[in-house]
């Protein structure tokens, strides 16, 4: 069943990224040859109008091949010919596959909020003997109202304000027994480590939740603005983990490939359809932004290039671009070993597993 699901969640993002790059190429009048699912040998395909639409053999990956685009390529028609087009065409063509990935994860992200999410209640389940929750009085079973006046909706919530907050005094607001209660907290001082291992210092003040959940709605422009947010912060950690990696403050282990994805796309599926779903984002994001990177051959490589020729007023010769285009097909083989290299990794050693832990 994962290779289903996997299947499934390639095609869809692969399908959405080319079809950004096919309807900017038709609204800017290049003529589109081919529109492909897959690379290598043709399984099945057929030819509507001047474009062939291809499911191919090679399922991890797509292309649009569009009329005088290729290196060397004469164009007769260059009207309709990719390589005659304004440098802001070529950019905008390029740049709406990334883009359709990302405001694909958007719309994931407003149905998964419209939808709701189960989410802690701000209910103590457990205090910490000698904690600063117990000598400030907390006790289980309490209901977090608010913090320094700010309405608490989620654990999540308040375990992120009093995270922000070590060694300061906060202000509670708690209901018991249908009592509105106000106790003030000092959260103590902790050190621990982020998503990246970095040592820093967050605020605890030594409680456990309750097993209780309810189901977070949101009305679809709360949904939408939440969504946008969503995507932002995965967009920002992406980055930040890619420079963490050249620092050599993440360790390359984090890199993942397709085995990583078909394993993680059966967790998330049996996890149920909204787990399923936040997955799909997080992967649409993902290939969005590492296709954006400079690195010739991926659309960021492009943008650069058409940047580059905007601002000499002419095209780098072709000799250039076919160089770095090895060079970026060399660097791309490279990562993909590791890939496949950490994924076996993982199948030998389960327990490094990086989704369901």
């Amino acid at each position: 069943m994962n290779f289903i699901y996997a299947i499934i969640l390639f095609g869809f993002l692969i399908f959405i990224h080319e079809l950004g790059h096919f309807l900017a190429a038709k609204l800017s009048g290049v003529r589109v040859l081919k529109f492909s699912i897959g690379f290598g040998p043709k399984l099945i395909g057929r030819k509507i109008g001047e474009t062939e639409y291809l499911l191919s053999a090679i399922p991890l990956g797509g292309y649009v091949k569009m009329y005088g685009e290729e290196v060397g390529e004469e164009a007769i028609d260059e009207k309709r010919s990719f390589k005659h087009q304004p440098v802001y065409k070529k950019i905008f063509i390029v740049l709406a596959g990334p883009l359709f990935n990302i405001l694909v994860a958007i719309f994931i992200f407003w149905i998964i909020f419209v939808h709701g999410v189960p989410v802690l209640k701000p209910i103590i389940g457990e205090v910490m003997e000698n904690s600063p929750a117990q000598l400030s009085g907390l006790q289980k079973g309490d209901k977090i109202l608010e913090i320094e006046g700010q309405k608490i909706n989620n654990w999540f919530e308040m375990a992120s304000f009093i995270q922000q907050n070590p060694g300061k005094d906060l202000n509670f607001k708690i209901e018991r027994e249908g009592r509105a209660i106000e106790l003030k907290i000092k959260p103590e001082a902790k050190e621990t480590k982020n998503l990246f291992g970095e040592k820093i210092s967050v605020g605890q003040i030594g409680i456990k939740p309750s097993e209780e959940f309810f189901i977070q709605k949101e009305n679809p422009i709360n949904a939408f603005s939440k969504s946008i947010e969503k995507c932002y912060e995965i967009i920002e950690l992406t980055y930040l983990t890619i420079v963490k990696i050249f620092q050599r403050v993440v360790s390359t282990e984090v890199i993942g490939g397709p085995i990583l994805i078909f394993q993680a796309a059966g967790k998330t599926a049996e996890q149920g359809f909204i787990s399923f779903l936040s997955f799909a984002a997080i992967i649409s994001i993902n290939l969005g932004i590492l296709n954006l990177l400079p690195i010739p051959v991926l659309d960021g490589g492009h943008i650069l290039f058409f940047i580059i020729e905007g601002i000499r007023r002419k095209p780098l010769s072709e000799k250039f671009i076919a160089l770095s285009q090895k060079i970026g097909i060399a660097f791309l083989i490279a990562l993909m070993m590791l890939a496949f290299y950490n994924d076996i990794l993982r199948v030998l050693n389960p327990s490094k597993m990086p989704i369901g832990k």
